[in-house]
């Protein structure tokens, strides 16, 4: 009895049941959060996973903005650029301008030391002096000759003779007259002044050295005529050139500034062609303001030409339209065919659209259509099924032809 009551006094364990209960009511709040996110990921992802499902492979409709675009480079140049030579030859005497000054039309720039060429007015001179007083003469005589004539006291020879000498003697006095004139004009090349408004970019002598000008006129300045205004001149391939028009936006970069996109427009297409590592290029010439003068004759330019853009347009990846045929995704067509229809999975659905293609980017296509909506699939295969020719491919005609029949 003893014993009995000892097991009688022992309390009871409880149930495994009641032990499961337990926890989940102490872990309600975990258990109800887990089947809520498990319910909106069924919710969520429900729709693709239909596709997937039905073991067809598709690509998503987006909506988005497209750029077709020529990219080149090139180099930033002023708009017209000025070489300041000499006429003359010499010592260079004094430099009055430097690299980056600002002039204006008719600034001194560069004086030619002008001993010899004053030498040369001078004697010049002497020899107009000298054929005016030749003349003088010669004139003289012909006077005294033609009163002689008249009164029947010398030959018509000899006042023929005496008109042709003065006539002569006129004709060295314009000659000498020219060659005094062009001597005071080679004098005034000595004093060099700028022809426009710019500024410097190039300075190519010093004081003390000499310039001659016997062969080809020395170059000594080049001036920039407005900074203000830049241009940028790009090589662009004849694959491209078709879709170039003038007037079209530009967007270029420089090393300069990495962080800064500048703009421009085409302004002249040229139609000389160059031939480059047998490649056929023209230049596009862009026009660029320049107002913060921040732009530099000389930089690499990295420009892309906008030959066209779309703004919230439907696009999808190229990799849409690789479809050859509908054959293997086992539905009715309807006579739809890839380049005038798009599959699309609507609803666990195959249906076909009717579309165009717009601009075609390097990696996403716009498709023009009335019957698709944002979010929309395009079937591009059914998966495990074996590829298909096209309908139509038979033997090849030409060079290169398939196998004739056995």
């Amino acid at each position: 009895m003893a014993k009995n009551e000892q097991f009688a006094n022992t309390p009871k364990r409880p149930s495994r049941i009641r032990r499961a209960w337990s926890w989940i009511l102490r872990k309600k709040w975990w258990i109800i959060t887990i089947v809520v996110i498990v319910i909106g990921a069924n919710l969520i992802f429900g729709g693709e996973k239909k596709a997937a499902k039905a073991g067809y492979s598709t690509v998503e409709i987006t909506r988005g903005d497209m750029r077709q675009i020529v990219s080149a480079t090139g180099e930033i140049q002023p708009v017209n650029t000025v070489n300041i030579g000499s006429q003359v030859s010499g010592t260079i005497d004094n430099i009055y301008v430097d690299y980056n000054s600002k002039v204006k039309k008719g600034d001194l720039l560069l004086t030619i030391e002008p001993s010899v060429l004053k030498a040369q007015v001078e004697e010049a001179k002497a020899s107009l002096q000298s054929a005016e007083s030749k003349a003088r003469l010669a004139k003289s005589e012909y006077q005294r000759e033609k009163t002689l004539f008249e009164s029947d006291f010398t030959a018509r020879a000899d006042l023929e003779k005496a008109q042709a000498s003065y006539e002569q003697a006129q004709q060295d006095v314009v000659r000498m007259k020219s060659q005094y004139e062009r001597a005071q004009t080679n004098l005034g090349y000595a004093t060099i002044k700028s022809p426009v408004d710019g500024t410097v970019i190039s300075r190519k002598v010093d004081v003390g050295q000499t310039v001659a000008a016997s062969f080809q006129t020395p170059d000594l300045f080049e001036i920039a005529e407005d900074l203000s205004k830049m241009q940028i001149e790009t090589s662009v391939s004849e694959a491209d050139i078709g879709m170039v028009k003038e007037g079209q936006r530009v967007t270029f970069t420089v090393d300069a500034y990495p962080n800064k996109t500048f703009e421009g427009r085409v302004h002249q297409i040229r139609l000389s062609p160059t031939t480059t590592s047998n490649v056929v290029v023209y230049t596009v010439v862009i026009e660029v303001d320049n107002s913060d003068l921040s732009l530099m004759p000389g930089m690499t330019a990295f420009v892309t030409i906008i030959v066209d853009e779309r703004f919230n347009t439907f696009k999808v990846q190229n990799s849409a339209f690789l479809v050859r045929n509908f054959d293997s995704l086992g539905v009715e067509t309807n006579g739809a065919t890839p380049t005038t229809h798009l599959a699309i999975m609507r609803d666990g659905k195959i249906i076909f659209v009717e579309y165009s293609k717009g601009l075609v980017g390097a990696t996403e296509t716009e498709i023009v259509s009335d019957g698709i909506a944002e979010g929309d699939k395009i079937v591009v295969g059914k998966m495990g099924a074996s590829a298909k020719k096209p309908s139509g491919t038979g033997q090849r005609g030409g060079m290169g032809g398939g196998r004739p029949p056995m």
